[in-house]
């Protein structure tokens, strides 16, 4: 249920100009706010004067606000940016560093359990 949470759209009216639209936007997709907002406004000049004023409302209406902590730290709302561009990608880098994770378990487990006379003779001393 936490996962879908940080992978939904929300206001962003910590970082808002009006309704947060534009800031949530920025958030969800991890592109800086500015660029947002001026593409938001060429978008408008360009001729989609009506449509984009009536998405943004549309938005603004029907969005919820963002939580206050969903994100633990800047490379969790990193991270999670991540997971909503690129889920595939996303999912080989855990899986990748969860390998990693797991060698570097066997090394040591392999390392303990193995006969090491030094670490047997130090153990039996401080008995």
């Amino acid at each position: 249920m936490a996962d879908n949470r940080r992978t939904k759209f929300y206001l962003n009216r910590q970082d808002r100009k009006w309704k947060g639209v534009c800031a949530g936007i920025a958030d969800y997709t991890g592109i800086e706010v500015l660029w947002v907002r001026i593409g938001m406004i060429l978008l408008t000049l360009a001729g989609g004067f009506p449509w984009t004023l009536v998405a943004y409302l549309l938005i603004g209406w029907m969005a919820e606000d963002k939580p206050a902590n969903l994100y633990g730290s800047p490379e969790d709302a990193k991270f999670w940016q991540g997971v909503r561009t690129n889920p595939k990608r996303t999912t080989a880098e855990v899986r990748s560093k969860f390998r990693e994770l797991d060698r570097r378990l066997a090394d040591i487990e392999t390392h303990y359990t193995s006969r090491n006379t030094q670490l047997a003779d130090e153990i039996e001393r401080l008995r």
